[in-house]
């Protein structure tokens, strides 16, 4: 569970509860009422109990081991400080929410990212080994997949339609005690700037959420899934009444994307935007300042294509009100790329409705777009990203070279020793490969114990390769 110091049709029932409790209070005697509101309190916990009973088989124990390097000397003695660092096992704890039922399994990120092993635990104590489809560390959400079928599931909610002071139940593992069960309410919704991920649509929640929550469920008093519990906010490391989840909506979109593409594609308008404040809200003529204002246009991107200015300000996007940078930035993500949207601007004043295809999110430098763990096989721990412009002229290629850029392999990874950062892989097995897209759907294709043949450039050199099966 992130920690922010340092980094960190129910509901109707028990209104119902306190209004008659309330009411007999002072229109009944005292043993009325105690009749009355003992039925129905023992009718809200038999509906909480119900609820919990059909969630708690679709949340799982995920415990992992990593492999971590420390200091042969850590008091740095003089005599030994070109001593090699020693290598030591760390184990960790956290949840996951199954998420269909052929063994795909909702988590967050940092449970299971640079774990050399996983270990799923069901509620009925069966273990299965998992092994990882994909990461998104901008979002903090993770998809691991374990070899079983039929497994129980929970209905995706609408995280859109949530309300603050709806009852909410947190289920996961915190401290590792399996299948606990917290209640509380919605504190808040849309909750982002906070620091915790790039992507942030976080709900706020009181339900006690404790180390080893993460990547557990929040669910409604339908039981159906609404956020991926994930950190809180706390002096102390422990529960303190802040917590927050993942929205369902966010969680579903990047999961689809990791299963369906091998990566997460998200959305791109092509605009630099700032908050509105009372003084720019002044100077642009518009009554207040809700509304996201367009810092610049970049060149040849989807905003300046569909006509979008400099100095335009953005209110409303696919008929969804725009009151921050931040939501906005969340709202095009989610949209997916080639998707025609209305997007309302005020311009001079005045208001217009401007179509834009949306593109795809290009690459930040450096940034990894796709990795084979989606495959477990002899590329397993090998990441790329495409080729882009950039790329050709760092490593002053000279022409464009079709192919993906190998930026890390891990050390697990049966590649290590064959690949090497900075590679291009231009074919997998004699197909060429132009894309991350490409190069994940190959790598899913091969079996573990397969030979992988690829041809690369290194360099000025060209060559083929074998990686050996496991």
């Amino acid at each position: 569970m992130k920690n922010l110091f340092p980094r960190t049709g129910f509901l109707r029932h028990a209104a119902t509860a306190l209004v008659i409790i309330v009411f007999f209070a002072f229109a009944a005697p005292a043993g009325a009422a105690s009749d009355n509101s003992s039925e129905v309190l023992s009718k809200f916990g038999e509906e909480l109990a119900g609820i919990s009973a059909k969630v708690k088989p679709a949340v799982v124990n995920i415990s992992t081991t990593r492999t971590i390097k420390a200091p042969a000397f850590p008091f740095s003695m003089p005599f030994f400080r070109d001593q090699a660092p020693q290598k030591r096992k760390v184990n960790s704890l956290g949840s996951g929410v199954i998420a269909s039922a052929d063994g795909y399994i909702l988590t967050n990120s940092h449970v299971i990212e640079g774990a050399d092993d996983i270990i799923v635990k069901l509620s009925d104590n069966k273990e299965y080994k998992g092994r990882i489809i994909g990461l998104d560390s901008r979002s903090d959400i993770a998809v691991i997949k374990i070899d079983e079928k039929n497994l129980s599931t929970i209905k995706w909610g609408d995280s859109d339609q949530l309300k603050v002071g709806q009852v909410v139940l947190a289920v996961g593992n915190p401290f590792g005690l399996s299948q606990t069960i917290t209640m509380g309410i919605v504190s808040a919704i849309g909750r982002s700037g906070i620091g915790i991920t790039d992507y942030e649509d976080f709900i706020q929640t009181d339900a006690a959420i404790n180390p080893g929550n993460s990547g557990g469920a929040l669910v409604n008093t339908n039981g159906e899934l609404i956020g991926l519990n994930t950190a809180i906010f706390s002096t102390s490391g422990g529960y303190q009444g802040i917590g927050f989840a993942i929205s369902s909506n966010m969680t579903k979109n990047v999961m689809n994307s990791i299963i369906n593409q091998g990566r997460v594609v998200r959305g791109w308008l092509g605009v630099q935007i700032q908050a509105l404040n009372p003084e720019l809200a002044k100077q642009f003529s518009i009554k207040d300042d809700s509304g996201v204002l367009i810092a610049d246009v970049i060149e040849a991107g989807p905003a300046e294509k569909a006509g979008l200015k400099r100095g335009d300000i953005i209110t409303e996007y696919d008929g969804k009100q725009v009151s921050n940078a931040l939501g906005l930035r969340n709202l095009v993500a989610a949209t997916a790329p080639g998707a025609k949207v209305k997007v309302t601007v005020l311009r001079n004043g005045k208001p217009l409705i401007v179509p834009v295809v949306i593109g795809e999110l290009p690459a930040e430098d450096g940034e990894t777009q796709s990795v084979s763990e989606t495959a477990d096989n002899s590329l397993s721990g090998v990441y790329v990203q495409d080729v882009t412009d950039e790329v050709v002229a760092e490593l002053n290629l000279g022409k464009k070279i079709k192919g993906v850029l190998v930026t890390k392999i891990e050390e697990k990874s049966p590649a290590l020793g064959v690949l090497m950062p900075g590679d291009i892989i231009m074919e997998i097995n004699r197909k060429p490969i132009t894309s991350t897209k490409e190069f994940t759907a190959e790598a899913k294709k091969i079996t573990k114990q397969k030979d992988i043949l690829v041809l690369i450039k290194r360099g000025k050199a060209t060559l083929y390769l074998t990686i050996a099966g496991r």
